[in-house]
């Protein structure tokens, strides 16, 4: 084995010396080279002609500017490596053993591995085999995968599948035969399980030329899938990602006491399976102590700077999104490392045009990267899951969901917990009952979002106590008028810089559906017609992506969205949205016919035009559009009528909830903060339970049924009294 003390080298490095070739600088000049090219031809000097002041390294130090002065290493004498006892590890001068532990190895019975060859052998050693075959003549011993010898014995008594124990009495290398005997070790006898002395494999490093070979990789477990024939085990090092199969009996798992996260020593063949490389082990052994605490440690740091996105330049400028640019890093680093580590990722977003885009720019980002670096051919489906919420915000019906399945395939198929990433919601104090419970089973959580957080406190927000990376434009003094989806765009771009340009219309749709109006909304709107989408065609994919939601319920409907989004076939794109988009106006004006006739108009004294529609009574139910939809098509209707500079508020109310939308009119003039208005109801009327939120001038809110009467008239109050607390 290697030298422990010279590393293998032969040589201890004691001190170091300036280099006097090059005087410690770690150069050579022009005039030192012109010294060395003296009496060389002149043809062939002119290949050392250089600038009078270019530096090259010096050849001697390496451009280090210092030697190393060596000794021969005493451990090893110069030998690079040591002879070492196989018991007890003492070194020795030659032979296996050292005195003291050559006595005790006759009682001493060795088990070789499977890839063991004839070289590998002891002679007159005691080794347990396995008896394969039975003749009248005598059994034929297996001792490893390729070994094996015939024990002479007129009719045996053994079975095929019995253990036995032999003593080898001669090896014949060059034919590669092994004669055998009985042993004669009695009860109580050592038995020694043998490694192969095999050099670690990096898994990077196993190609298609590697196959057949014996290979020794080392490895974290990252999944365990019992198939109903071996089982599966994924392994990852600092290089890459493998399978390994283990075989044994159909339907009983082999070595069931490895884990999901353990590090171990595999040594196997390689093989190909279904066109991917593969391991058919032989052994695995889970690794302890400082040779797994390397590993781990080598695995970590090789996969934390795998992680680090590739390109951080943003779509557009803008100060907003300069300061966001660290969280996002953090957040593509998040996802990156989920990928690497062989965690599934789970990406939860509000179920409008805002947060549809925001998940299918990381959807589109992500399913590559894990095509890439997986084996299974469904690990897209495996690895990735994009879940519509109704609600603007986590909360417990998506949470449950979310954690039973997760807990069941980590049961059932051997996956680690997933990584949560919350788009378009997981900014308010909604959600941190939801994310409570997620935190309780230690799941890392990304928070992609622009809704109202709360107040913000030395960049920090209640949700933050829950969150492991959060991306808000209001922690650095913005707004929700920079979308969701827009900030999904610019992280996607980090995660997967080769998707960047199929996604270059999304910030667009995102702006438009959701009504924002900002200098960034207007440069991102700009960036989708340099793509071929005007403002029309950006309203309509927007259109039709509320309306398909709306039947689409539970379900991300991946390839529905994505040809709406216009990120498969064109043609089929542009009939599908001219189809759905027809559809929906038609059933928009169907609405509007019973809803504006009911609706109550009111300019207020401080000048706001308050509009009221009690949508239980005056609106279709169960059909498109839904009450939220219904309020904000009633609220542009009179945005219309009145023009987007006059203040207009519209509330379109049920049994036990309402729905607000607002002008920025009324935000920029009377600093209208849906929020700050519920938290005050809540203090105003506790007994009615008041919950809700959203951005400041269009959000929900919910309260008892039996006391909508009251929470209605104070919201009414808390309108009118606006421009007195604005004085």
């Amino acid at each position: 084995m290697n030298c422990t003390e010279c590393k293998g080298k032969g040589y201890q490095v004691i001190s170091y010396k300036i280099c006097e070739s090059c005087h410690g600088t770690g150069v050579k000049s022009q005039l030192n080279l012109k010294e060395h090219i003296k009496g060389v031809s002149s043809q062939a000097r002119e290949r050392f002609e250089l600038d009078e002041e270019q530096e090259v390294p010096c050849s001697i130090c390496k451009g280090k500017g210092e030697i190393e002065v060596r000794e021969k290493c005493p451990a090893c004498d110069g030998k690079g490596e040591i002879n070492t006892c196989k018991k007890c590890g003492k070194t020795i001068d030659s032979g296996d053993y050292c005195s003291e532990c050559k006595e005790d190895t006759k009682s001493q019975v060795y088990l070789l591995p499977a890839n063991c060859e004839v070289e590998d052998l002891e002679l007159g050693a005691n080794y347990k085999g396995t008896i394969s075959r039975v003749e009248n003549y005598g059994v034929f011993v297996s001792l490893s995968k390729n070994l094996f010898g015939l024990l002479r014995m007129n009719s045996p008594s053994y079975s095929k599948g019995d253990e036995i124990i032999v003593k080898v009495n001669a090896i014949k290398q060059r034919r590669g035969e092994v004669e055998i005997s009985p042993s004669k070790v009695k009860d109580g006898y050592q038995l020694v399980k043998l490694k192969r002395n095999i050099a670690r494999t990096r898994i990077g490093d196993i190609t298609t030329n590697s196959m057949g070979k014996s290979v020794l990789l080392i490895g974290e477990i990252i999944q365990i899938q019992q198939t109903s024939g071996p089982t599966i085990f994924t392994i990852s090092d600092e290089t890459g990602t493998t399978w390994a199969a283990a075989f044994d009996q159909p339907g009983i798992r082999v070595y069931p006491h490895l884990n999901i996260g353990n590090i171990v020593e595999i040594v196997g063949e390689v093989s190909l399976h279904s066109g991917k490389i593969q391991i058919e082990s032989e052994s695995i052994d889970r690794l302890h102590g400082p040779e797994s605490q390397e590993a781990r440690k080598r695995i970590d740091e090789a996969l934390d700077q795998k992680a680090e996105p590739e390109n951080t330049e943003l779509l557009i400028e803008s100060e907003v999104l300069m300061d966001l640019q660290e969280p996002m890093r953090k957040a593509a680093k998040a996802i990156r490392r989920a990928i690497l580590d062989g965690r599934s990722i789970l990406v939860r977003h509000h179920a409008d045009a805002d947060g549809i885009c925001a998940g299918v720019a990381i959807e589109k980002a992500v399913i590559p990267l894990l095509k890439e670096i997986n084996n299974s051919s469904d690990a897209e489906w495996h690895f990735f899951k994009r879940a519509p919420s109704k609600a603007p915000f986590y909360e417990l019906e998506d949470v449950v969901k979310d954690l039973s399945f997760a807990l069941e395939d980590l049961e059932r198929h051997g996956q680690k917990l997933p990584l949560l990433v919350l788009m378009d919601n997981g900014s308010t104090e909604e959600d941190i009952l939801a994310l409570m419970k997620v935190k309780i089973y230690d799941i890392e959580v990304v928070v992609v979002d622009h809704h109202y957080p709360g107040e913000v406190k030395e960049g920090k927000v209640a949700v933050d106590e829950y969150v492991d990376v959060h991306v808000n434009p209001y922690l650095v003094g913005g707004d929700s008028n920079i979308t969701a989806g827009a900030l999904a765009v610019e992280l996607a771009k980090m995660i997967n810089p080769e998707i960047k340009d199929r996604l270059l219309h999304l910030p667009g749709i995102a702006a438009v559906g959701d009504h924002a109006r900002s200098p960034e909304a207007n440069k991102y709107i700009q960036m989708a017609a340099d793509k071929g989408y005007d403002a029309h065609d950006l309203d309509k994919i927007a259109s039709c992506i509320d309306f398909e939601a709306f039947y689409l319920r539970f379900m991300n409907g991946r390839g529905i969205i994505d040809t709406i989004l216009g990120l498969g076939n064109r043609e089929k794109h542009q009939k599908l949205v001219d189809t759905l988009y027809n559809e929906s106006q038609r059933r928009v004006e169907w609405q509007l016919k019973a809803a504006l006739p009911n609706l109550k108009t009111q300019k207020l004294a401080n000048n706001i035009i308050f509009n009221v529609l009690d949508v239980e009574k005056f609106a279709h139910k169960f059909t498109f559009p839904a009450p939220g939809k219904t309020c904000g098509y009633v609220h542009d209707q009179m945005v219309q009528k009145y023009g987007e500079e006059e203040p207009i508020i519209t509330l379109a109310y049920g049994p036990d909830f309402g729905v607000i939308r607002a002008t920025d009119a009324v935000n920029e003039i009377f600093g209208f903060n849906l929020n700050t208005i519920i938290l005050r109801l809540m203090e105003e009327i506790p007994e009615a339970g008041v919950d809700g939120g959203g951005h400041e001038c269009a959000g929900s809110l919910k309260f008892v049924e039996g006391l909508s009467k009251e929470v209605l008239q104070a919201f009414a109050g808390e309108v009118l009294a606006l421009e007195t607390k604005s004085k």
